[in-house]
């Protein structure tokens, strides 16, 4: 079966993610669509195993495989728990309603390790790019504080919004380089110590659920196994 086929036939979840739907869009804003395929379990039989992520097939689609998505779900990944509480959902299936009622299982207070790494990550690019050229990529900024404002507050409540809300006008002065980078990197700042200083009083959990999700995913394998191979798939 090809990548691309796994994605038009299996998906179980699909979103929109980006600017879209983090509140953040302006006219000529990109349209990024992630989502979630079951590759059949048959598949998995055989010496070449079926891909764990798939670009494509449509422009800015980018996929993952259940199994790949709930592993990086797990590890509190940024960019994957963000993918579970998008606004915009294009398509969710029995299985995909499943795996949205599981978006509390993934979440712990490792979020605060994962996110503050990743946003680490971010921050030095962005300084790199101040001393070579004397300002950061803007938009790449605003994106950054958007990711801190979000664990902060996740840790402060348990729950993970990526919709800006009432920062969305400012955010928007920091992609147009209005701010100025000694305000922006002040405000980082801020939010980074906001968040370490929540961190230990947080509601969530140590640890995800992970027994639960290996059950879901379980069942998700098992049914499939019971479904006959496609006979599209045969010898190829």
């Amino acid at each position: 079966m090809r990548d691309h086929d796994l994605v038009r036939r299996h998906t179980v979840y699909a979103c929109v993610m980006g600017s879209r739907a983090f509140g953040l869009a302006t006219d000529g804003s990109d349209t990024d669509r992630r989502g979630v395929y079951v590759a059949p379990t048959p598949l998995f039989w055989r010496f070449d195993k079926p891909p764990r992520h798939v670009d494509g097939p449509g422009h800015e689609q980018f996929s993952w495989e259940l199994e790949r998505f709930c592993e990086l779900a797990l590890r509190a990944n940024p960019n994957i728990l963000e993918c579970l509480h998008s606004p915009l959902v294009e398509h969710v299936d029995d299985t995909g309603k499943e795996l949205l009622a599981l978006r509390g299982a993934f979440l712990s207070r490792h979020v605060h390790e994962s996110f503050a790494r990743y946003a680490t990550g971010q921050l030095r690019k962005l300084e790199a790019d101040v001393r070579t050229h004397g300002a950061p990529r803007w938009k790449h900024a605003m994106h950054l504080l958007r990711l801190l404002i979000s664990s902060r507050d996740l840790l402060r409540t348990g729950e993970l919004r990526i919709e800006v809300g009432d920062h969305r006008e400012r955010l928007l002065a920091v992609k147009r380089g209005e701010a100025g980078w000694a305000e922006t990197e002040s405000w980082m700042n801020r939010l980074r110590e906001e968040a370490d200083a929540a961190a230990p009083r947080s509601p969530l959990p140590d640890e995800p659920d992970r027994a639960r999700v290996e059950d879901f995913l379980f069942r998700v394998r098992r049914a499939s196994a019971a479904v006959a191979v496609p006979e599209s798939t045969e010898g190829e």
